[in-house]
């Protein structure tokens, strides 16, 4: 870019690709949540809780790049809606443990056609699939640990 000012156009800008993309996306997920009555960041919370089956709020916020205090108020209501429980650890009363219930492991057969139906949406292969999930995580990474 020979003029300076190029960089300031919105198209050139990373972050806004990052952040409209991040939009659209959430938007597809959403009618397919609709269907297990959850939102996006609840989906994953039940990811997470899916594979490791017990995490205390601290290693949800570390996977999620979430503090406790937002994900507090979402762990909450999905207590509430009876999809995990929260309970505090024998080990170490500080740490509040987070288990999947009944309901939510249900959920999980039903929430397996996603990432199939969202790899669908974009339009890539499998290959293409891996090389910008490789690149998002290289990017994600390399902004974490500055």
């Amino acid at each position: 870019m020979n003029n300076p000012l190029e960089h300031l156009k919105l198209d050139n800008q990373l972050c806004f690709l990052l952040y409209a993309s991040s939009r659209e996306m959430t938007k597809h997920y959403q009618p397919l949540l609709k269907e297990l009555n959850i939102t996006y960041p609840q989906y994953l919370v039940l990811l997470l809780l899916w594979e490791h089956s017990e995490l205390t709020v601290k290693q949800l916020g570390d996977y999620l790049y979430l503090d406790s205090g937002t994900l507090t108020p979402m762990l909450k209501r999905m207590e509430q809606n009876e999809l995990l429980i929260r309970e505090r650890s024998q080990q170490d009363e500080r740490s509040v443990m987070i288990r999947l219930t009944d309901k939510a492991i249900l959920l999980q057969e039903k929430a397996a056609t996603i990432p199939n139906s969202i790899l669908d949406i974009t339009g890539y292969n499998e290959e293409e699939y891996h090389l910008l999930k490789t690149s998002l995580y290289q990017l994600l990474q390399s902004l974490h640990a500055k």
